[in-house]
């Protein structure tokens, strides 16, 4: 086998993809170099003939000697075939396996069988080290009861995780509903910190529920990094199990009501006027939002010692009960905090565990350990706060659901997590330290993306008998109605930038889809929690078909609802055109508002930061834009909802107006999808996008505020007249839904 064949070979072991199509139909072949890169960054040697043979060899061998896989998913109810591999000199003894079922109640309940190994039906059969191996089927009776069970032949284990057929389902397929979706920390109120917070999101909720929406959308909550609050991408966390405690309203912790010194640093007159200069600033300034809440947190945790956890008081056992339920990956989550605190304080340039003094890199280590005692204090300190933020976001979803809504709480997770942060410490071997997760060029990213994301290694996830994807889906389900999973296509593949290289370099990785979607329906049925899947980009027919099998919702945007046939080439769709197992939004965080579509404020804003490869894309971009603006008064007009008075000649409508922001907002109203969702940009006719793809430092991502208090929101007229727009087409499709039926 020559260099070439052989490489290509132990990469499609470990799941490279050897070729791929970009969103234009052009083919893409995987290099040997982008090769060798991701096969370095999952730990697997390949400079040469030598360590390839020894890399295909060791992969050979593990597997066959692996007598029981980690881990099998399969859907209840079917009979389940296991594969085990015995040498053959164990062939004629005889066994039992035992399968444990998951706890209903109080006990367990045990399945249990003898075998012969050599009556079992071969597979496959191999030779390791002069040994015979042989692959053997063994056939477990059907089993009806979905969860997590346990199979047991002699020492070896595997994980048996048997699912519904389908996702969770929120309501009556018939049912046609809207919500809102907001960037939390963007919104405005007359109390809140110049930084929107849990209680925001309690009141908005009430707001939403009251202006007949059902349910209530938010940027990833996920945990950041306390110590460097400018890290603000809320899809570059710290970690995807844990919350970003800077949305904690301060003033609505119990301990704050009692502890008078608290209130004396808050009510002072200098802390007042750098709250007002926070709330009226444009943007938000999370360096001293975080300075300021952690003033009074602190001492909030120090009167939580003295008052409750001294006194074993009532609240002091809520505490103590949330520690227990948190475990191990709690300790370890705060213990990141901690640790990555105090070492930033020493250096500003200690920006993550890689950067840590080695002996602390790893979570068991002698000097962590010790780090542990002397810091006790510290590290609940965080738990603290985890506890908090968990208490208030579960106030937003009771109020939310208190309010009638039939969904509530529309939670986002991020596609991975920051090299630096707690869980990459945590677990490191599960990630693929080097590489990054992104996609590869497309007409809003010409130059490809690369988030900086390490991606999970599908075989260690799969070693871990997933358990870091159900952590996840447990805590992001946690409170949510609904779940939309970000780059939904990961649960499939995944593209990754090579160490060093650029994104337009990567290639994809493939991942257990059918295993994950198993997980994914488990989970959501359990949780009662609705799935969004994300969809959008290159996304191969299988996924999409897999997902509405399962019962996920796809993602559908306005912009790239197309029909690209010959006759009205570039027109936007009809109303009829989109699917009904869907989310339908007119944009999202990455794309421009509709002002700023109509406007051009993007196409602006890349030429000012030199985004574009070249003038003539450039040009091409808003050409297309301007023939864009004809096309949607075209659409508008043929379904009916163009208003009175606007021109179809997009020359003669020179700006974005709040009639033509409804028109827009009722068309997606009145399509058979199931959730329709406004942004809450829209609802004010806001002109900036909240996060720029492929810039950092040059634009402010993340940071703008929405124009209006919320307060003020039932008060203003166009608001008003947007959501009872919203409303009243989404109960005429219900109408006509029952009407058919």
């Amino acid at each position: 086998m020559t260099f070439e064949s052989s490489l290509q070979q132990l990469a499609e072991l470990a799941g490279i993809v050897s070729e791929y199509h970009d969103i234009w139909g052009n083919r893409h072949t995987a290099s040997d170099a982008t090769r060798v890169g991701l096969l370095h960054a999952m730990g697997i040697a390949c400079d040469n003939e030598t360590e390839i043979a020894a890399s295909l060899a060791n992969w050979r061998t593990r597997h066959w000697r692996q007598r029981l896989a980690p881990v099998q998913v399969a859907p209840a109810g079917q009979p389940v075939r296991v594969q085990l591999h015995l040498p053959e000199s164990e062939m004629a003894t005889r066994l039992r396996w035992t399968l444990t079922l998951e706890a209903e109640g109080d006990a367990n309940s045990t399945l249990s069988g003898d075998f012969l190994p050599a009556d079992l039906p071969r597979l496959e059969s191999t030779e390791i080290d002069a040994t015979p191996w042989h692959a053997l089927g063994l056939d477990l009776p059907a089993i009806a009861s979905t969860g997590y069970h346990q199979l047991q032949i002699g020492d070896s284990q595997l994980s048996l995780i048997l699912h519904p057929p389908r996702c969770h389902q929120a309501f009556d397929e018939k049912q046609r509903v809207w919500g809102l979706s907001v960037q939390l920390y963007g919104v405005r109120s007359k109390r809140n910190w110049g930084i929107g917070d849990f209680s925001d999101l309690r009141h908005l909720a009430t707001w939403a529920a009251q202006s007949g929406a059902d349910l209530i959308g938010v940027n990833p909550l996920h945990a950041l990094f306390p110590h460097n609050p400018r890290h603000n991408s809320p899809y570059s966390p710290s970690s995807r199990a844990y919350l970003n405690t800077i949305y904690i309203d301060v003033e609505a912790v119990p301990e704050y009501a009692d502890h008078g010194g608290a209130k004396v640093i808050v009510e002072a007159a200098d802390f007042q006027a750098r709250l007002n200069a926070l709330r009226a600033s444009e943007l938000v300034d999370y360096v001293s939002v975080a300075q300021l809440k952690t003033i009074v947190l602190e001492r909030l945790y120090r009167h939580f010692r003295k008052q409750h956890l001294a006194g074993n008081t009532p609240r002091a056992a809520a505490f103590r009960d949330y520690q227990r339920q948190g475990g191990a990956d709690l300790a370890k989550f705060s213990l990141y905090q901690a640790l990555q605190e105090h070492l930033y304080a020493e250096d500003s340039n200690c920006w993550g565990w890689p950067v840590w003094p080695q002996a602390l890199r790893d979570p068991n280590s002698a000097a962590v350990a010790a780090f542990t005692a002397e810091h006790n204090e510290r590290v609940e300190y965080f738990q603290y706060l985890q506890w908090l933020a968990a208490e208030q976001l579960e106030a937003a979803s009771a109020t939310a659901r208190q309010q009638g809504m039939h969904i509530g709480l529309y939670q986002d997770v991020a596609v991975g997590v920051d090299l630096g942060g707690a869980d990459t410490w945590a677990d490191r071997e599960l990630f693929a330290i080097g590489a990054r997760i992104g996609c590869p060029p497309d007409d809003f990213s010409l130059m490809g993306q690369d988030w900086g994301l390490p991606p999970w290694i599908p075989e260690r996830l799969h070693e871990q008998a997933y358990a870091p994807f159900i952590t996840m889906l447990r805590a992001n389900m946690r409170g949510a109605g609904a779940l939309r999973l970000d780059h939904v296509m990961g649960l499939m593949r995944l593209y990754w930038a090579p160490p060093g290289e650029d994104a337009r370099s990567g290639a994809y990785l493939n991942y257990p889809l059918q295993d994950l979607l198993g997980i994914l329906a488990l989970e959501s049925q359990r949780n009662r929690c609705l799935i969004v899947g994300e969809d959008l980009g290159t996304v191969p027919d299988a996924v999409r078909g897999a997902l509405y099998d399962l019962g996920v919702l796809t993602y559908r945007l306005f912009y790239f609802e197309r029909n690209w046939g010959q006759e009205n080439h570039g027109a936007f769709k009809m109303p009829h055109e989109y699917p009904a197992q869907a989310l339908v939004s007119a944009s999202t965080h990455d794309l421009p508002t509709l002002t700023g579509f109509w406007q051009g404020t993007d196409i602006e804003l890349r030429t000012r930061l030199g985004l574009y490869p070249s003038e003539d894309q450039r040009l091409r971009q808003i050409e297309e834009r301007r023939q864009d603006r004809g096309r949607l008064l075209a659409t508008l007009a043929h379904a009916g909802f163009l208003p009175e008075g606007i021109s179809q000649n997009p020359e003669l409508v020179p700006e974005m107006t709040p009639a033509l922001l409804r028109a827009i907002q009722r068309y997606l109203a009145s399509t058979p999808a199931q959730l329709c969702m406004l942004q809450a940009e829209d609802l004010l006719g806001q002109n900036e996008q909240a996060n720029l793809p492929g810039t950092v430092e040059q634009h402010p991502n993340w940071q703008r505020k929405l124009r209006l208090d919320i307060e003020t929101w039932m008060s203003d007229k166009d608001i008003q007249a947007m959501t009872a727009v919203l409303t009243h087409e989404r109960n005429n499709r219900n109408e006509q839904n029952q009407m058919k039926s």
